[in-house]
């Protein structure tokens, strides 16, 4: 067992349902097992900057299991190898990396457990190699962090987006309306797949497979042939036409400060030009983030923080807790771990081979990618 009195905890990135479900499972493993102290960093990486800590006992992690975001709080601003401390009088954006890593040393930290996505991985990997002994843990609503088959935080965001289709369907029903639902996941589709097939949408569009107009307005007239005349599009934000239009909101002044958003705006104008029905849409936003985790989420959670622990415990560095395939429920054989720099390899993305998108075409769920003929085709 290595030599550790004092690990490090911070949540990075945005939040997802099942963070608090980690830093107990993390805290009281700690304490319980190895007899080590544990310091929070309030607001990701920017506390190890300011130097917001707090000591994490026991009574710390006392009910918050259940509680959704994180009581740590968290960034996904703060870039340590760039970033502009106003209140230590930065006028731009400077590495403050060695800060960082001095400020472990003084508050006699031996090793830091982080909890993020594939940008909080990146910076952790980096600051590895300036000899800070560092065990990811991967975090995201969008699940398309590389390396592990699932992340928590997904299923409480498949069940809130599920969980809205459902009450779109009488509504659009009722008004013989196209109801569009723009759901998270940046360029993955994971959320919209799975939400828009257990909600039951008739069209689900994801990043992966770019989608026709064409198609879409077809499978919308083919269900009023036969007598729907409502349709329910579930929509990924990062959804992108098959001349690869993506739709993005503008949120500062250079051509690249945009993020992904109004893709369902954009779906309902478009239809509405082409459709004599009423097309209307809905976005879900932060309401995927927010909430109760599931029992699921609150599992998995608990199993990944348990099992950083146990890595820094075993003198493992430099790894991210991972799962190693991708089942309706897991057992502690899934659980692994992978070199950190594995999740700075771009997103993970669904696989055109995946079942649940097999499943959909044999359901005659329109996934967009190409127009179909009509003539013998099912709702």
């Amino acid at each position: 067992m290595t030599d550790i009195r004092r690990i490090g905890l911070l949540t990075g990135g945005g939040d997802a349902p099942g963070l608090n479900a980690v830093i107990r499972a993390v805290t009281k493993s700690a304490i319980l097992q190895y007899g080590w102290a544990v310091t929070g960093f309030r607001n990701g990486f920017e506390g190890c900057i300011t130097g917001e800590a707090e000591e994490l006992g026991l009574h710390s992690v006392q009910g918050i299991l259940p509680r959704g975001g994180t009581i740590l709080g968290a960034s996904n601003r703060c870039n340590p190898f760039s970033y502009r401390n106003i209140a230590a009088g930065d006028t731009a954006p400077r590495d403050h990396s060695d800060d960082v890593v001095r400020r472990f040393s003084d508050l006699g930290i031996d090793a830091v457990v982080v909890i993020g996505g594939d940008g909080t991985m990146s910076i952790s990997h980096e600051l590895s190699r300036k000899g800070v002994q560092v065990i990811g843990i991967p975090k995201t609503i969008d699940n398309d962090v590389r390396g592990t088959k699932v992340t928590f935080g997904f299923d409480t965001a498949v069940s809130t987006a599920t969980w809205a289709i459902d009450k779109l369907h009488t509504t659009a029903e009722s008004h013989h309306r196209v109801m569009i639902v723009e759901l998270m996941g940046r360029t993955a589709g994971w959320i919209a797949l799975y939400a828009g097939v257990a909600g039951g949408a008739d069209i689900v569009l994801i990043p992966e497979l770019p989608f026709h107009l064409d198609a879409v307005r077809d499978k919308i007239q083919r269900r009023a042939r036969h007598g729907s005349n409502f349709t329910i599009i579930a929509v990924a934000e990062g959804a992108q036409t098959a001349s690869g239009q993506a739709i993005y909101q503008q949120i500062g002044e250079k051509w690249y400060e945009k993020r992904y958003g109004g893709i369902a705006a954009w779906l309902e104008h478009e239809l509405s030009e082409r459709l004599d029905q009423e097309v209307r849409s809905v976005v879900l936003g932060h309401l995927q983030r927010g909430g109760e985790p599931t029992a699921r989420d609150r599992a998995l959670g608990t199993m990944m923080g348990s099992f950083a622990v146990d890595l820094l415990g075993s003198g493992e560095t430099d790894r991210m807790v991972a799962i190693s395939r991708d089942p309706m429920g897991q057992s502690s054989t899934d659980m692994t771990s992978v070199p950190m720099v594995v999740a700075t390899r771009g997103p993970r993305h669904v696989p055109l081979s995946h079942p649940l998108i097999r499943s959909a075409r044999m359901m005659d769920i329109c996934i967009g990618d190409s127009p179909v003929d009509v003539s013998n085709q099912k709702l």
